[in-house]
């Protein structure tokens, strides 16, 4: 597990996927995301380490947080398959937990843009001026790139994924938080129009 504290507020954490094996084509870490919003402590995509010893100091450190913040927590999934830790920590803090295309607002400061060929999310945080996929894009040694056309399995393709998420291109992105590879952490509207193909 990795801890890194990426702005006022905003972090992001890694933790083995339990369901991960040799062989998948996507790496056994992948990253969760804390911000604290104005109106809510916001978890995207969490998932709370299995080692016994890791599990017990991040969820110290998370009652910690949340207890500071003295804020409701809220839950957000990127895709329905990244549930991940969402019931335990639901269950955990008294927790809203917010699906893709589910009914309901978010925390005052994020948006969501759907990639609905990958049936997805994707969730602009602006005040970090922040972009956090799930699968749609992962993080690259030099940036952002698409995802591999076989995890669309066979809902569509490339071209429409692009389309789907052209609506981050108008946002002044600082960086990109994937949950797949390495995040963006600096120039992450460039990364992002050299990842959809844009001039």
């Amino acid at each position: 597990m990795e801890v890194a504290r990426i702005d006022q507020g905003l972090w992001r954490w890694t933790a083995p996927h339990p369901e991960w094996k040799v062989g998948d084509d996507w790496e056994q870490e992948v990253g969760c995301v804390y911000w604290e919003a104005d109106d809510a402590v916001v978890l995207i995509d969490p998932l709370v380490p299995a080692d016994p010893a890791e599990r017990e100091r991040f969820l110290a450190a998370l009652d910690r947080d949340v207890e500071r913040a003295q804020r409701p927590v809220r839950i957000l999934l990127t895709c329905e398959w990244h549930d991940r830790s969402a019931d335990e920590l639901t269950g955990r803090y008294g927790a809203q937990c917010r699906l893709p295309f589910a009914a309901g607002t978010l925390p005052g400061d994020i948006r969501a843009v759907e990639a609905r060929v990958a049936q997805e999310v994707v969730y602009w945080l602006s005040e970090p001026r922040t972009v956090v996929p799930g699968d749609t894009l992962v993080g690259t040694d030099d940036g952002v790139a698409m995802c591999p056309e076989s995890w669309l399995e066979g809902r569509g393709g490339m071209p429409q994924l692009r389309r789907d998420l052209a609506p981050l291109l108008d946002l002044p992105v600082e960086r990109v938080l994937t949950s797949h590879g390495s995040p963006a952490l600096s120039g992450g509207h460039a990364a992002l129009v050299q990842a959809l193909g844009a001039a």
